[in-house]
């Protein structure tokens, strides 16, 4: 197509043809889309090493280049996340209620389609397909506006998923890719009003920024993950240290990994010695002073231990770095999260269930967590197949996002003929 105007007038019309298509059709359109990825992971593999190359080149670091990474069992995750969309119940033409007004007309509320979504985000090509078999499970159709960093390999996903739409006849329309790699792409979508019906941001605090602050079309807002774990006193103390290893060093670049920890003063010389041990060589520890004393001495070998800064309780770091505060109570906690958190995933690790429950009321949050891991903040552990994105908003959609985020409802009323007298 000549322009991304073009673009816009091609997925309306897409859009048109997708949207009254039952469950059979689409799911049949998601299965060969499916397949259709997993024959061509070749060339997808291949598009996808010429990105890591590139990205390491020009020096990303590398908790962002796995977010850049796939590999054979990340296309495995991939076609699963499809087919498993395709096995979910059809988010459209559902009756949430239905009532008989006194003059006699029946009203029902029915779930339809939001329209054409456009999702502009970084690097995880991963996103190409989720999106997609999202948006189309919801009868939507979407554009997809990646990274530069990723374009090869999001190219040859969509290249993937239009030729399995075509064997399983379905509407290879419904997805386009704006690839150009031009910065201007994201205001002209930002400002498609009229053709695109919703726009999803999907990266760090720039690009979620310029999305919000320069949108004409209506914009569901996820946030970045400056995400907290506080360890209140009375944790299993050991218990405690395998979960926070795990939400900082399984998958730093990740939105729901943990940046700050918070550990109450009486846990400081149980807890901090074995975050050190667990710590040491692998990421780097940003403490406060009391925290920072609790860790021992002599340090294990390895450790890189260093002051905290009051900017740190307010990076997402995306990276193997952690800040850790000491703080009094629950509540003192709870007022910190609130100050410096992004709505995203919070966690107390505790034995307390009183403790628990304040935390759980009083945290502002799209995910609160008591006794696990922020890591679990995914469309694919919710059970959703794949995600759209995590928002933090509180309009319409919050947390991990499933298709039924891209459906909305209309009113169908029936009547007998009636007439309004009043």
């Amino acid at each position: 197509m000549d322009s991304l105007r073009d673009i816009f007038v091609s997925l309306k019309k897409a859009q048109a043809v997708l949207a009254p298509q039952n469950r059979e059709s689409k799911d049949r359109a998601l299965r060969a889309a499916a397949l259709s990825i997993d024959a061509r992971r070749p060339d997808i593999l291949a598009a996808n090493g010429r990105d890591v190359e590139k990205a390491r080149a020009a020096g990303m670091k590398d908790a962002l280049v796995d977010r850049l990474l796939l590999d054979g069992g990340r296309i495995d995750g991939i076609v699963d996340g499809v087919e498993k969309v395709a096995r979910q119940a059809d988010p459209v033409g559902l009756v949430r209620a239905g009532w008989k007004t006194p003059g006699g007309l029946f009203i029902e509320q029915v779930t339809v389609p939001l329209g054409v979504a456009a999702i502009i985000y970084e690097s995880r090509p991963n996103v190409t397909a989720d999106a997609f078999c999202l948006a189309y499970k919801a009868g939507c159709a979407i554009l997809l506006r990646g990274s530069s960093s990723a374009l090869e390999s999001n190219r040859a996903i969509v290249r993937a998923v239009k030729k399995g739409l075509e064997d399983g006849g379905g509407v290879s329309g419904a997805l386009e890719l704006a690839d150009s790699g031009s910065h201007d792409e994201v205001d002209e979508i930002l400002a498609a009003r009229g053709f695109i019906d919703v726009v999803l941001p999907r990266g760090g605090r720039d690009l979620i920024r310029r999305v919000v602050n320069g949108a004409r079309v209506p914009v569901i807002e996820t946030g970045e993950g400056n995400c907290h774990i506080y360890v209140e006193e009375s944790a299993d103390m050991e218990n405690a240290a395998g979960i926070i290893e795990n939400a900082k060093l399984q998958k730093p670049g990740a939105c729901n990994a943990v940046e700050t920890l918070l550990v109450e003063r009486g846990a400081l010389s149980s807890l901090m010695p074995r975050l050190a041990a667990r710590f040491a060589g692998r990421a780097e520890l940003r403490c406060d002073r009391e925290a920072k004393a609790a860790c021992g001495s002599p340090l294990p070998d390895g450790l890189v231990l260093k002051d905290a800064a009051p900017e740190d309780w307010e990076t997402e770091y995306l990276d193997y770095i952690l800040a850790v505060k000491t703080v009094a109570s629950v509540d003192q906690a709870i007022a910190h999260i609130n100050t410096y958190g992004t709505k995203h995933s919070e966690a107390i690790l505790t034995n307390d269930m009183k403790a628990a429950e304040r935390f759980r009321s009083l945290v502002d949050a799209a995910c609160v967590y008591v006794n696990a891991s922020t890591r679990f903040t995914d469309g694919q552990e919710f059970g959703f197949g794949a995600e759209l994105g995590i928002s933090t908003q509180k309009f319409h959609a919050r947390g991990p996002m499933g298709a039924e985020a891209l459906t909305t409802v209309k009113y169908l009323v029936s009547g007998a003929g009636q007439i309004r007298k009043t």
